[in-house]
């Protein structure tokens, strides 16, 4: 989670960095000496990077989105197995239970008819 924020914080200062950067005036490139050229070299490369830094941004985003949407689907499924067998051991401890309140009232039968 961290490495996303410090993607997409690294993406949006390229970005800023590169819209300063296109806020002079254009020349058409006559007579731009090799610190200009330079300049504008580093602008273009730093868009470039910027987007491809949003670019790896969304790819991540989206890949963790499938990811807790895969894990919540195992979670619902395991979710529902421990409903059934809870399920199952309540009614088999309730049949249990009733088997023994029927002993117990044939026993009580037992001990009325003999007396």
């Amino acid at each position: 989670m961290k490495t996303i924020t410090t993607m997409r914080a690294a993406g949006a200062v390229l970005v800023m960095a590169a819209l300063l950067g296109g806020c002079q005036k254009k020349d058409d490139g006559v007579g731009a000496g090799p610190a200009e050229t330079a300049g504008r070299k580093i602008d273009q490369a730093s868009e470039r990077a910027g987007q491809e830094l949003n670019q790896a941004s969304r790819q991540a985003s989206e890949q963790m989105s499938e990811a807790a949407k895969d894990t919540s689907q195992k979670l619902d499924r395991a979710a529902g197995e421990a409903s059934q067998k809870f399920n199952q051991a309540t009614e088999t401890a309730g049949r249990k239970l009733e088997q023994a309140g029927e002993k117990m009232q044939q026993k009580a039968a037992e001990r009325e008819a003999a007396k």
